[in-house]
């Protein structure tokens, strides 16, 4: 008798928004290790959409870099045969699931959240409803997969914290419904921090330019940044306290190359900041560079874009609607008639 050895892979979800171009902290914090993870796990990464409209957007450019931010999925080497690839409003069950998840969530939860105070202060004249409750829809995002793992930097774990809260709590008064998610934290390339001011994460959303690296801007714009990045005193290149520009650099240097901080300090023992900084320049440049070559080819061919946006949709939505029915049931709403 033939019996079935396969394991059940545990699956993955996460998303970046099309709200700005996307830069290495993007990369290498998030996407380069979403790659790795396909071949172990059941991947579905999304485009969030709907997140990035709780800063004023302009409906062309959100349009277009919606489709660049699965163009760069695939360009940085998410496979869609391997991996689902959508976009988050083309699912209605995300924004369905977090209107049921908002009745679920306390107030107080919110107004901890650190990130809404930090984007109330950026956009004071925009203090909307959206940006108090996103942490709903990102839970909405991650239960609606039953997600077991979500890959985040350290800046994002409290949001996987209230999810596996409002899960929790759901599960408590309505039964078994939600997986709680883990957190998965990289080892290298956690935080990538500001070329300007390194006690700041890196952000597309930063107004000066020289501040952070684009996925896919030139070689020479690259290695320029590099070299005007801020140090510290001292031209030592070693990974200690106190050092934050130096040490950005190194964590840079470490995530695309795979050397430790030791391996490091003895490559470039003897030598200047400045050598230091041409070698973060050209080896972030050269990484990058097969990435941007094939974003630029796929950037060309919208039909194939939008084929895998379709698909991959298609295939979200089935595995949604299977978690909003069971929701829906649970909580007392009734079925439509068919």
């Amino acid at each position: 008798m033939e019996t079935n050895t396969e394991i059940k892979r545990k699956r993955i979800f996460s998303g970046v928004q099309p709200s700005g171009v996307l830069t290495i902290g993007n990369y290498l914090g998030a996407i380069k290790n979403w790659v790795t993870l396909q071949d172990d796990y059941e991947c579905i990464y999304c485009v969030v959409d709907m997140h990035a409209i709780t800063v004023r957007q302009t409906p062309a450019d959100l349009r277009r870099r919606t489709l660049e931010g699965l163009a760069l999925y695939i360009a940085c080497g998410i496979d869609p045969q391997k991996s689902t690839m959508f976009v988050q409003s083309h699912v209605p069950a995300h924004a369905e699931l977090s209107w049921v998840l908002s009745c679920n969530t306390m107030f107080g939860e919110l107004s901890r959240m650190t990130q809404f105070k930090d984007k109330s202060q950026k956009h004071a004249d925009n203090i909307n409803a959206g940006l108090f409750t996103y942490p709903v829809l990102m839970a909405a995002d991650i239960l609606l997969y039953q997600t077991d793992v979500v890959p985040v930097g350290i800046d994002q774990k409290q949001h996987i914290e209230i999810a596996r809260d409002i899960a929790e709590r759901f599960n408590g008064v309505y039964g078994d419904t939600f997986v709680i998610p883990e957190p998965y934290i990289s080892k290298t390339g956690m935080k990538i921090t500001s070329l300007t001011d390194p006690t700041k994460k890196m952000s597309k959303s930063d107004p000066n330019p020289n501040s952070y690296i684009q996925i896919i801007e030139t070689r020479d714009e690259t290695i320029k940044k590099v070299k005007r990045a801020v140090t510290d005193s001292g031209s030592e290149v070693k990974f200690e306290e106190g050092k934050d520009g130096i040490c950005n650099l190194m964590n840079i240097y470490s995530a695309f190359t795979g050397k430790s901080y030791d391996d490091i300090e003895k490559e470039f023992e003897g030598k200047g900041y400045g050598d230091f900084k041409l070698a973060v320049g050209e080896t972030c440049a050269d990484k990058l560079q097969p990435v941007r070559d094939e974003f630029a080819r796929l950037s060309a061919d919208k039909a194939y874009l939008e084929g895998i946006m379709k698909e991959g949709a298609d295939r979200a939505a089935y595995l949604a609607r299977k978690t909003l029915s069971k929701v829906y049931r649970k909580v007392g709403f009734y079925a439509k008639p068919q």
